[in-house]
């Protein structure tokens, strides 16, 4: 079977949530692969007094689920109960206890940035090593990794957080703000690393293996001698970057390498942000993303975290018109197509949407474009012909523009 199947499986696991001023919802898809090794975490309320913060995060396991598992049940505690994080969190914790007494209404003061860079970095560290001790990772039998990217929320700053391929953008003023960076074994700085520990660069990859230079797990790349923990062919440090919050922030993404495969920072914002102007659910947005991602071709497991902010953009009278006007468009278009070969046999859907392809549409969803509306295509063409099965979407694959 190798590492695909012969039909994606299609089904989505959701999630949505909303506290502290936050709207989150996600989405994630097997896809092609023979396996799901994706896992993700989305927590609004952290322990240890910092009621007021959340946490979200994507893994993207490989060669097994194991450790992105573990990671999603675990890291987040690792972050929060390692020395680093408990000492700045003391006096928060004794206010909470106030505050769920009632003696207290004032929100505790916020922890000086450096200690939580510290604490988020001392979890990393901790939990990879952590996971050492894991019986299946002990006897061999589990060689499996994870990429890690993740978001802390705090009343006053963003902590993004990246070990991995996996990405996170924020979307600030109708633009792209900021976004993490991939770790990949050719960055300079990381081949430097990999050529220091003994490895090598081949075929972009660690030793012509693996395709990311920074990872949980992975233990088989982390066993050079005289090399500490992030000097390894694979580190399992992550980079943080803490951003003040601005008024202006409208949402992030976070998203496994499924997404970014095939949709730019720029782009996918560009689609989030043209589906919140017709649609207020967080999860059908996300599953407008994976389900485009699909389209467009992706063949990974695909997932996607959404958390909006207080400006986020809302559902627009004028974007929902000219959605209903593009449905009818497709719709006309599509009945017009079929009409055209009713003498010859109906044609199928990759026919069809081969023919939409390559005319001048208005009014697509940008980022998303053709691809994106393939599920309304798809159900005026069930509509127009009831008895048809459409082929796989793997023969429906075109280019977003």
């Amino acid at each position: 079977m190798g590492a695909f199947l012969d039909k994606p499986k299609t089904e989505k696991h959701t999630a949505h949530g909303q506290g502290n001023s936050l709207r989150f919802g996600l989405s994630s898809m097997q896809g092609w692969r023979v396996e799901m090794e994706d896992a993700h975490t989305a927590v609004l309320g952290l322990p240890r007094g910092l009621r007021s913060w959340s946490f979200f995060a994507v893994y993207d396991g490989h060669a097994g689920s194991r450790v992105a598992t573990y990671c999603s049940d675990h890291l987040l505690h690792h972050i929060t109960s390692n020395t680093n994080f408990k000492g700045l969190s003391d006096s928060l914790v004794d206010e909470a206890e106030e505050l769920e007494k009632g003696e207290e209404l004032h929100e505790p003061d916020e922890p000086e940035v450096e200690s939580v860079l510290k604490g988020i970095h001392s979890g990393f560290l901790q939990i990879d090593e952590r996971m050492r001790s894991i019986s299946e990772v002990r006897s061999g039998s589990d060689r499996s990794g994870s990429t890690a990217v993740a978001m802390m929320v705090s009343p006053r700053r963003l902590y993004f957080i990246n070990c991995g391929d996996s990405r996170a953008v924020l979307s600030r003023a109708g633009a792209v703000h900021f976004s993490t960076e991939d770790h990949k074994p050719c960055n300079p700085r990381e081949k430097e690393r990999i050529q220091n520990a003994g490895g090598s660069v081949m075929i972009q990859r660690v030793n012509g293996s693996l395709a990311v230079s920074r990872a949980l797990g992975d233990f088989d790349y982390k066993s050079v001698d005289g090399k500490g923990p992030t000097e390894q062919l694979v580190s399992p440090e992550p980079d943080v970057c803490a951003l003040e919050r601005d008024d202006a922030d409208e949402f992030a993404v976070l998203a496994c390498d499924g997404i970014w495969d095939v949709m730019s920072n720029e782009e996918l914002c560009d689609f989030v942000r043209s589906r919140l102007l017709v649609c207020d659910d967080l999860v059908k947005v996300c599953n407008q993303v994976v389900d485009t991602c699909l389209y467009k071709g992706s063949r990974d497991n695909m997932s996607v975290v959404l958390v909006a902010f207080p400006s986020a953009p809302r559902v627009s009278a004028e974007a929902v018109l000219k959605e209903t006007e593009l449905d009818r468009l497709l719709e006309e278009k599509v009945e017009e197509i079929v009409n055209k070969h009713t003498g010859e046999g109906i044609p199928d859907l990759i026919y069809i949407m081969r023919l939409l392809s390559s005319e001048s549409i208005p009014n697509l969803p940008p980022g998303g474009w053709l691809p994106s509306k393939r599920t309304v295509i798809e159900a005026i063409y069930n509509r127009l012909n009831p008895t048809i099965k459409d082929e796989d979407p793997d023969d429906v694959g075109m280019d977003s523009s």
